[in-house]
């Protein structure tokens, strides 16, 4: 049995590795590293894929939220609602820019935040939402998008966990990351859509938004040496463009392959008290960017470990929430109430998912954790 691996980019790479190489040597020879027409053609396809009007490159997720903030011209304590349960970079963004980070719980059951906890946090100085579609499943951007156009706010979507995502709407499908008004996403190596280092972008269907990051991303410029905005220096090279290329077109292999995993483990669990599967929603179709178990009645730390002695790594996404964080202190974070971020922070834990995953790894892991339950019993 192969080793296993929270993610095997490496036999992934391997299937493709024809294509890469040769798009990469392409890349060498031409010598276009910035902004080369491997972007350009990436950025063409991936509006497409999202059916989206603009997408942005740039380079990595962090920034493309950044730049999202920056572009809605708020002003240092704007108050932007959004969930504890998350990645750090959705919310120090926020505060990077002098913004004020609105903690509200999450769903239990999606892990995303709760939209019907939303309105009770809206201030006269709320001026956006970001929530998060949080280990591949989306939230209720139903009733996000309707307490955003009641209070005149600006949705901005944390997709970096659910690209390829569908969101099922009345007039049919619509990817996440385009539902809200600026949609942003991270092309790190693990994520469902990753490419060989770091990687960025935001999607929107607001022409004047769209120009206003353009600019943003480049310095603020609109024309070479002229600066019309404070901006930055965030670019996607043209060598993860081109690798991008060759992966977005596997997306939704990939994303199918992630779901067999899933099949799998959901079946052998269901027979287990104190083990809740992810749920699969029928507002979105689940990516399955990470397989994430709440456990009940069940040592989490110990099990954690004793999987780690068999060499079965397992994660846990997050076991900090980011209002409980040292950085937020001064936002008087810590106080906030959220007893489903609290409760899932403690309970969590994330399985090996990954598009290269065999019957035989997976019996071993499923294996393993039914010794566990057998002794600890």
């Amino acid at each position: 049995m192969k080793n296993i691996q929270m993610v095997d980019l490496k036999s992934q790479y391997q299937k493709i590795k024809p294509a890469v190489d040769k798009a990469i040597s392409e890349v060498l020879e031409s010598a276009q590293f910035i902004n080369g027409p491997e972007v350009k053609s990436f950025q063409t396809e991936m509006e497409a894929y999202l059916a989206v009007k603009h997408v942005i490159p740039c380079a990595n997720g962090t920034d493309a939220l950044q730049i999202a903030l920056m572009a809605l011209g708020l002003q240092p304590g704007d108050e932007v609602i959004t969930t504890s349960f998350t990645f750090i970079a959705t919310t120090e963004v926020i505060a990077l820019l002098g913004l004020k980070p609105i903690f509200v719980d999450v769903d239990l059951d999606t892990f995303c935040i709760d939209a019907t906890k939303i309105e009770a946090a809206v201030t006269d100085k709320t001026k956006a939402i970001v929530p998060v579609h949080l280990y591949g499943q989306a939230a209720n951007m139903e009733e996000i998008l309707l307490v955003a156009k009641k209070h005149n706010l600006v949705v901005v979507e944390d997709n970096a966990q659910a690209i390829g995502s569908n969101y099922h709407c009345v007039d049919g499908d619509q990817k996440t990351g385009t539902l809200g008004d600026i949609g942003c996403t991270s092309f790190f190596p693990s994520k469902n859509l990753g490419c060989y280092g770091d990687g960025g972008a935001i999607f929107t269907n607001n022409d004047e938004l769209a120009a206003k990051m353009r600019m943003i991303v480049n310095h603020g410029q609109s024309k070479r040496y002229y600066h019309d905005l404070v901006g930055v220096n965030s670019r996607l090279d043209s060598i993860q463009a081109a690798v991008l290329r060759i992966k977005l077109r596997e997306l939704d292999n990939y994303i199918a392959a992630r779901r067999k995993v899933a099949d799998y483990y959901d079946s052998f669990f269901a027979p287990f008290d104190g083990i809740k599967t992810p749920m699969r929603g029928t507002q979105s179709s689940h990516v399955f960017h990470q397989y994430t178990l709440t456990l009940e009645g069940i040592d989490r730390d110990a099990l954690n470990q004793y999987l780690a002695e068999k060499g079965i790594p397992s994660m846990i996404y997050y076991p900090v929430p980011a209002h409980k964080q040292k950085m937020f202190s001064s936002f008087g974070s810590a106080e906030t109430i959220l007893p489903i971020t609290d409760w899932l922070g403690e309970r969590v834990l994330s399985l090996p998912i990954h598009t290269e995953m065999d019957e035989e790894q997976l019996s071993h892991i499923c294996n393993g954790i039914a010794e566990f339950m057998k002794v600890n019993a």
